[in-house]
């Protein structure tokens, strides 16, 4: 007799049931884990798009500038399973700089001095989802100081968007905003604690340019654009978690 040692791909536990059998008469085992999110699992894939190593190659390249098409050609999968796995790190996504967000919380205890974030600067950029008509502003703020970005959302270029913006950021504390002459931001946010002016928003333009050149979804003039806004929002996102909130999503 052979006893063959089963665990878990993604939580490597050992509690582990057979599952029945796949149509090809693979055996099928089911993770017991309560807190494993994989359902079902067996060993040896014939389809590249099942296994582990290829799903955060597709994450790498979207991050990276590649499109939906170049990646299923370069990893020989469809461009459905392309589309299905960045879909699957959609609730995985912070939309708040939490790193930062705990450093300021406790920034006194620790043998490196951390500043809290005193002075944010605030921008929309613009962008399009399937036609330029269709447009779609990613709304984010930056720290004056070390240019990271604390938090970001997407929507239109109207006040309700913004607003989402502002209660991402209410637990930095921040003191002080420099935008420029947009109305969202004058009639949001306290003339004292909101300055306007080009000069003090250098860095985060300056960070537009970084992710018009990183994204291709973001280029003024590409023909590499969203069909729909969800997929969108995700690559963008999935970047930002991952280069600028330093997440290994």
């Amino acid at each position: 007799m052979i006893t063959l040692a089963v665990t878990c791909p993604s939580c490597h536990s050992n509690n582990i049931i057979k599952h029945g059998k796949t149509k090809a008469e693979k055996q099928r085992y089911s993770c017991q884990n309560e807190d494993c999110h994989l359902k079902t699992f067996i060993l040896n894939y014939t389809y590249n798009g099942c296994l582990k190593k290829t799903k955060e190659t597709v994450i790498d390249m979207a991050v990276n500038g590649s499109g939906i098409r170049d990646t299923g050609r370069v990893l020989n999968i469809s461009p459905n399973t392309v589309i299905n796995t960045l879909k699957s790190k959609e609730e995985e996504l912070d939309f708040v700089n939490k790193r930062i967000l705990e450093q300021g919380k406790d920034y006194s205890s620790i043998s490196v001095i951390i500043k809290p974030v005193e002075e944010a600067e605030l921008d929309e950029m613009w962008s399009f989802v399937g036609k330029k008509a269709n447009q779609r502003w990613l709304w984010h703020a930056i720290d004056h100081i070390s240019g990271e970005i604390l938090a970001y959302t997407f929507g239109s270029r109207k006040d309700s968007v913004f607003e989402t913006l502002q209660s991402l950021l209410k637990p930095f504390g921040i003191k002080r905003f420099y935008s420029d002459d947009w109305g969202a931001y004058t009639r949001k946010i306290k003339n004292e604690e909101h300055i306007v002016s080009k000069k003090y928003t250098q860095k985060i333009e300056r960070k537009h340019l970084t992710l018009r050149i990183r994204i291709k979804r973001l280029a003024r003039k590409t023909i590499c654009f969203s069909k729909i806004a969800q997929m969108h929002d995700i690559v963008i996102g999935l970047f930002i978690n991952r280069y600028e909130f330093g997440r290994n999503i």
